[in-house]
């Protein structure tokens, strides 16, 4: 009897923390690039595809959409006098999650304009930022371009 106990609670663990959490420590999908102050061109851009089978409300605040568990793109960023600019287009209604450097869990849905993700980072933290382009469909996967900017924000 207490085997079956000690199964299922171990079997319970497993579930919560593989079903529904980002691992940042995994390679990024579609790329990992180093950025400083002033880098060029401005914007950066890099093709992805959006989605995955994770529910990003699990990370709670304005989490949405259904992303990877690995990080679509990770970039290291130190910062000058200037915002940075995280977004995405792509066809599709898609989200964006980042994990800042400071730990916290960023996300938008439509700041971008038409169905489109925006984050500004007012006063950027020097560090790395995990980034995941999500959809609305667990099943659905988007080509998605990702914009990373000290410019302004680029959407439609």
């Amino acid at each position: 009897m207490n085997n079956k106990i000690i199964t299922l609670v171990l079997f319970t663990i497993f579930l919560g923390s593989s079903s529904f959490s980002q691992n940042f420590s995994l390679e990024a999908t579609y790329g990992t690039i180093t950025l400083n102050a002033g880098f060029t061109p401005d914007p950066m851009t890099f093709s992805v595809k959006s989605g995955g089978s994770i529910d990003a409300s699990s990370l709670g605040g304005s989490c949405a959409g259904y992303i990877a568990n690995a990080p679509d793109f990770q970039f290291t960023f130190s910062p000058g006098l200037l915002s940075l600019w995280v977004s995405v287009i792509s066809s599709a209604d898609t989200t964006l999650v980042i994990n800042a450097p400071n730990g916290s869990w960023i996300c938008d849905d439509d700041s971008g304009g038409d169905l489109d993700p925006s984050i500004n980072f007012k006063d950027p933290a020097s560090g790395v930022y995990d980034v995941w382009i999500g959809t609305y469909s667990s099943t659905s996967i988007y080509d998605a371009t990702l914009y990373i900017s000290e410019l302004g924000q680029y959407g439609n």
